[in-house]
């Protein structure tokens, strides 16, 4: 089964940048799409991007387009999240999740599975 752990996260002030990585390990580790999410308090949980392991497509949210890259590294089975001129409206819990279809299609967070426990961002001065 495969298994995600995020790690990253922190306190950072607007307009700074912050780097999540998502270690992908267990079965399956070689084959996957990977998507990132996040979730305010009180809001629903959001789709931020998603990356498919073995073409390199990307998908990004609309309000973290031209911000947000998302890039991979095949040998660490690592992807990253790479959080550039942050908003305070970037604070939330950071998930990682595998696509269920492999096709990073769609952001919607109900065909994901095998969910990371998150990593907190808090953007503040």
């Amino acid at each position: 089964q495969l298994q995600l752990a995020e790690s990253g996260g922190g306190l950072v002030q607007p307009g700074g940048s912050l780097r999540l990585s998502c270690v992908v390990s267990g079965r399956g580790a070689d084959d996957w799409a990977i998507g990132w999410f996040r979730q305010a308090p009180g809001k629903d949980r959001e789709g931020v991007s998603c990356l498919r392991h073995w073409d390199g497509y990307i998908l990004y949210g609309e309000t973290v387009k031209g911000r947000f890259t998302t890039a991979r590294d095949n040998a660490k089975k690592t992807v990253y999240l790479q959080m550039n001129s942050v908003k305070p409206e970037d604070t939330g819990t950071y998930y990682c999740a595998r696509s269920s279809d492999g096709s990073c299609g769609t952001l919607h967070p109900s065909i994901y599975r095998s969910w990371g426990q998150g990593t907190q961002v808090t953007v503040s001065s």
